[in-house]
């Protein structure tokens, strides 16, 4: 096997796994760092550095193309132009890795992450040993996939286009046996045009899932009836309404502890608690419990590992406490998520004055799609430093997100906000201003500098 742009977290995993089941794997990548190179390199996996029609001299009996490679890509050329097998990471995940185990796929627009790794170690805990692929590493496992025997497999539905052949979402490639939807808002603004073109790939996803597959969809989601209403599957809400299948009643928490009661139908399913915080958590939870019940798993058994879960990093992480200021990690950057990790982590910390970091890095996020739409998505922050968008060249000057204007809507909506042009001065900024009981809670989908660390240090 040879994958090209091996150093993607999704691809990454997938070579791995492939080293696992005993196939030789080697790749190459323009961005070979760590810790993915070193997550390479220690499963003995050959990565070249660079792109080059030469890589592909030994003859691999197959070529994985990820989706962030273009057409004119070196290698690329070079597999069209010698008729070298190759196909798409989700079509290899099918073949090498689905292949004959029962499968939960797990997709929708916010919590596919979190409520696939749930699903993960419920089935782990439960003793049926199940593979996953996952886009974020669960604490318990260390990885973001595993090979197991037991005939089961947890996968993260992504709606992002398959390659540069395959325009269509990776999730289309996937046949369920469970099927969950989490919600579903515009996202993807760099493959999407608008948020009908959104519904329209969830609709062709629900229409090609088995008769006899569940479809576990989130009951609450105001597109849930044009959705999930008339399918040939069978459909099971899951959420907080008198009418979900699955219903969900909040208990107080009480810290470290996030409680909650499960309904099924009017029958008491079990009470459970794990320590994910947020009303958001409570909910990517229950879709899973509902989406495991369906091989058998009882309460008990889920009661454990919920328990036992050690959440996924970057998942509202803790990354450091210094002189009683404690620096938080976490994925949020679509506008809901911002609102509801600030929620979560404001359960947590009820008494603590809150400062929210936030850097605009995604294909969306950079655009001005939800410029009037961020400003209401902090009201939880006691105070917030915004950067500017590290990658803003990429994105035509009339639909550029401005974070400067961000921050001047938030002062007006009484919330004190700062822009900074570089990580440099937000780091500066927090080192002077943050004090002992801070709670500083930063949010990017990438690096953002390694700013956790050098916070840290500063602090």
């Amino acid at each position: 096997m040879h994958l090209i742009a091996v150093c993607g977290t999704a691809m990454g995993a997938l070579a791995a796994a492939l080293k696992e089941l005993g196939l030789l794997v080697t790749g190459s990548d323009d961005g070979v760092y760590p810790p993915m190179s070193e997550f390479l390199a220690k499963r003995g996996i050959v990565v070249n550095k660079g792109f080059s029609a030469d890589n592909l001299a030994y003859g691999p009996d197959l070529v994985i193309v990820g989706n962030a490679v273009k057409k004119d890509n070196p290698e690329a050329v070079r597999v069209f132009e010698t008729g070298l097998p190759y196909c798409s990471m989700p079509q290899a995940i099918n073949r090498f890795m689905a292949k004959d185990n029962r499968t939960i796929v797990v997709t929708g627009t916010h919590g596919k992450t979190t409520t696939s790794s749930i699903a993960a170690w419920l089935l782990y805990e439960a003793g049926l040993d199940p593979s996953f692929l996952i886009g974020g590493i669960l604490k318990n496992f260390g990885s973001s996939y595993r090979v197991g025997k037991g005939g089961y497999m947890v996968i993260e539905g992504d709606e992002y286009d398959t390659a540069f052949f395959d325009k269509q979402p990776k999730f289309m490639h996937y046949r369920p046996d469970i099927a969950v939807w989490t919600g579903a808002e515009f996202d993807h603004a760099d493959i999407f045009s608008d948020f009908d073109h959104v519904k329209s790939a969830f609709e062709a996803f629900f229409s090609g899932i088995p008769e006899q597959s569940p479809l576990v969809g989130f009951g609450r989601d105001p597109n849930a009836g044009d959705l999930l209403e008339n399918r040939r599957c069978r459909v099971e809400t899951y959420g907080e309404g008198a009418s979900d299948n699955w219903r969900l009643e909040a208990q107080a928490p009480v810290p470290p502890w996030n409680r909650f009661s499960v309904y099924r139908g009017s029958q008491m399913f079990g009470r459970f608690r794990m320590k994910l915080p947020g009303a958001h958590n409570r909910l990517n939870a229950l879709a899973a419990i509902a989406a495991v019940s369906g091989l058998g798993i009882g309460p008990e058994a889920i009661a454990k590992g919920l328990e036992t879960f050690e959440g996924i990093r970057r998942r509202q992480e803790i990354r450091g406490v210094k002189n009683d200021i404690t620096v938080i990690d976490d994925f949020a950057h679509h506008p809901t998520a911002v609102r509801e990790t600030i929620g979560a982590i404001r359960s947590v910390y009820p008494e603590n004055r809150l400062i929210a970091v936030f850097e605009p890095r995604t294909n969306t996020s950079m655009r001005n799609v939800f410029q009037e739409v961020y400003p209401f998505s902090f009201d939880g922050a006691d105070m917030v430093c915004v950067r500017k968008p590290p990658l803003l060249h990429k994105v035509p000057e009339d639909m550029r997100f401005s974070s400067r204007r961000l921050a001047q809507d938030l002062k007006k909506r009484g919330i004190s906000a700062s822009y900074f042009g570089d990580t440099e001065g937000i780091i500066k900024f927090l080192t002077r201003e943050a004090t002992a009981g801070d709670v500083v809670l930063v949010m990017s989908n990438g690096g953002f500098d390694d700013i956790h660390n050098r916070l840290l240090e500063k602090l």
